[in-house]
């Protein structure tokens, strides 16, 4: 993927268009009542002002009145009036703001379905990449909060206009020279944010990969994965020594960047203090002058001192929209990437069954961000119904050809095919339908038991029988049989009291979801690694009947399984170095024949 520009020209156009879409989609009658809120909201100041010059030059009328009693009633109802009008905008003030609420937990549950939606679309090479885990970080960070952010700033931005522009229409009916002041001395402090805000989005962009490796540092001091390992090495010490270390340089230069900010909108804010002044001091002149009444000196500081504040937030509004804009567009060159992997317009059904079987056809490949090649013109022929094993020494390329079987990855060269048909011409959802498959990395859900098998095939309802026979042929069924809740006991220590199982007991379940998977190609990576010698002779005696009429591959590194496979392929240095049956391979005195007598001979002592 593409590393963010440095020049941040691109970001100079506002992304209004889409973040207003995002935020209506994901709330379209808080957002309409938010806005009609925000208009109201801009109307009753200007009348608040107004009501406020009545008011005034009522009271100095009453004052010489002949009848006093009937002037000070119609002070009353004005200074009334000017109650509900102030009154009516804290009511306003606080229904957005629980409109406002409402609406942020809305669009940042909206944003989270996207961001889950597109992570899961996108193919494994990605995560071979820095920077789309940085692009992915920052997007993580900021998309939650900054679109309603942005679409509630440009509607106050709106919102001040209206009022500034009542305002300064009151004022240049003063005089001219007032508005032009109001809106010079507020222009120092828009472009001191603006500095600032391009500034702070560099430095976030320098350090994503600094405060992803503090995240990284904390999950290794608190997490459960590495909690033994921290305690028996004592890596506390040194783990919390490093993020202490890294946390403290990026808060130093935090703390940096906040200090030069606050000293210039210092300044920028003395040049708006002395325009208020300023401004009250000849307002106050023209009165003494006898220009302009009580009430208009009253009204015009009132506007002066209000069009200062309603331009200020107009000023800081347009800096948040740029701001917005520049950490938002993480999320967005986030939600553009497209996968790698390219799919068909008119993908062929995979054959089912396999009539030729599966061929690799000179296969040369390399991981994303590597140059080194970890398969190199393999070419392999898998028969239909065949049990095919694949033996090396770690790093061969082994669990490498099975990624790319289930097109995880596309080849640098070379073919891989069904029944002739190249992967390329497959819907990839459905030819990953069609392998039963366990990685030897295998994940490790915190949900029931019958959850966890039904991973396996997540069409069927929970309820379906096929669930316990899975776990039957995987050997799991014993000691299911013997947790608290039986296939409804929750597992893992992370929720409630859930029950923590064994390695073997682990693997038993994840061999269980590739067993419940009614696929023709079954593909088993180290599936008994960590189980004890009588479940892996359970394992493999189910594993026989299951293979029967199926096309499987087994990797393994325990040769008393591989004996079992029709046909052995061992790899070396990403090639198939050689091939054969398990007695014609220890007949030949190859890599095959040499791995098998060391580990006959650990055996035997």
């Amino acid at each position: 993927m593409e590393t963010p520009p440095s020049s941040l020209c691109r970001f100079r156009h506002l992304r209004f268009k889409p973040v207003l879409a995002l935020v209506w989609r994901s709330a379209p009658w808080l957002t309409l009542i938010n806005a009609l809120a925000l208009a109201l909201q801009a109307v009753l100041p200007l009348l608040q002002i107004y009501l406020l010059k009545l008011t005034v030059d009522a009271v100095a009328a009453t004052l010489a009145a002949p009848e006093p009693l009937l002037s000070l009633r119609w002070v009353m109802g004005l200074i009334g009036l000017t109650a509900a009008a102030a009154m009516s905008s804290d009511v306003v003030s606080s229904a957005i703001k629980i409109i406002a609420h409402a609406q942020a937990e809305a669009v940042s549950d909206r944003v989270q379905e996207l961001l889950h939606a597109k992570s899961a679309e996108l193919d494994l090479g990605y995560y071979e990449s820095v920077p789309f885990h940085d692009t992915f970080h920052r997007a993580q960070q900021e998309a939650p909060y900054r679109p309603l952010r942005m679409v509630t700033n440009f509607f106050q931005v709106a919102q001040n206009g209206v009022i500034a522009v009542g305002i300064l229409g009151l004022l240049i009916a003063f005089h001219w020279g007032i508005a032009v002041a109001l809106g010079a001395a507020l222009a120092p402090g828009l472009l001191v944010r603006l500095k600032y805000s391009r500034q702070t989005y560099q430095w976030q962009l320098a350090k994503s990969e600094s405060e992803r490796t503090a995240i990284y540092l904390n999950n290794l001091i608190t997490g459960e994965s590495h909690a033994k390992e921290l305690r028996l090495f004592n890596l506390g010490p040194m783990l919390i020594d490093r993020c202490r270390r890294l946390r403290r340089q990026m808060r130093m230069e935090r703390t940096g960047m906040a200090l030069r900010q606050a000293a210039a909108e210092a300044a920028a804010q003395g040049i708006a203090v002395a325009a208020v002044y300023g401004a009250f001091a000849y307002i106050a002149y023209r009165s003494v002058q006898g220009a302009m009444t009580l009430g208009d000196l009253v009204m015009y500081y009132q506007g002066f001192q209000r069009g200062q504040g309603c331009l200020r937030e107009v000023f800081h509004g347009l800096a948040s929209l740029i701001e917005d804009n520049l950490f938002l567009s993480s999320f967005y060159q986030f939600l553009e990437l497209r996968p790698l992997i390219t799919v068909s317009s008119s993908p062929a059904p995979v054959p089912e069954p396999l009539r030729e079987g599966i061929a690799f056809e000179k296969v040369s490949f390399s991981y994303p961000q590597s140059e080194r090649l970890v398969m190199s013109e393999v070419s392999l022929h898998v028969r239909p119904g065949q049990v095919v094993a694949l033996v090396g020494e770690n790093g061969a390329g082994k669990t490498t050809l099975v990624k790319l079987l289930c097109r995880f990855y596309d080849p640098l060269s070379g073919n891989i095919t069904l029944d002739g048909v190249d992967l390329r011409n497959f819907d990839c959802l459905e030819l990953r339908s069609k392998i039963g498959i366990i990685f030897q990395d295998y994940s490790r859900y915190w949900m029931t038991v019958r959850e966890n098998i039904r991973i396996g095939d997540v069409t069927l309802p929970l309820g379906d029988p096929r669930i316990t026979a899975a776990a039957v042929r995987a050997g799991a069924h014993k000691f299911i049989a013997g947790l608290p809740a039986g296939y409804n006991t929750l597992l893992g220590r992370g929720f409630g009291s859930g029950a923590e199982l064994s390695i073997g007991e682990w693997q038993q379940l994840a061999l269980a979801r590739a067993f419940l998977r009614d696929s023709p190609i079954l593909v088993l990576d180290e599936p008994t690694s960590a189980l004890d010698a009588r479940n892996e002779r359970i394992v493999f005696k189910h594993f026989k009947r299951l293979a029967a009429g199926r096309t499987a591959i087994l990797i393994s590194h325990h040769f008393s399984t591989t004996k079992m496979a029709d046909r052995i392929f061992v790899l070396a240095d990403g090639r198939i170095s050689e091939a054969g049956t398990h007695a014609e391979l220890l007949e030949t005195g190859g890599l095959y024949a040499r791995l098998y007598k060391m580990q006959a001979h650990a055996y035997r002592q």
